[in-house]
């Protein structure tokens, strides 16, 4: 017999994608996390996925939405300068996948 409970363990993987999701919207360019063309770059876990957070065996990516004014390869730096010291040996990969007025 399986026993339900009203309680959801959340693997490492999806502890670590919160804490990335957080890292990366620290960054004052990024407006919002997205999920991307095709809704590629998501974790899924119990409840509603995470969009803009794909934590993989070797890579982690980030899909963001950033604001308009810096040049686009200056905040996918930020972003991962800001998500490394969490990717432990990971590459991080930064896909801006849209432009927010200021």
């Amino acid at each position: 017999m399986i026993a339900w409970t009203d309680t959801v363990h959340a693997g490492p993987r999806t502890d670590l994608a919160d804490q990335v999701a957080e890292a990366a919207m620290a960054c004052p360019d990024v407006h919002a996390l997205t999920a991307g063309p095709h809704a590629r770059v998501a974790t899924y876990r119990a409840g509603l996925p995470l969009a803009g957070v794909a934590v993989r065996e070797d890579e982690i990516e980030i899909g963001v939405v950033v604001r308009y004014g810096r040049p686009l390869p200056e905040i996918a730096e930020d972003v991962r300068r800001l998500v490394r010291p969490l990717a432990d040996r990971r590459t991080v990969d930064v896909l801006i996948a849209d432009l927010a007025d200021g």
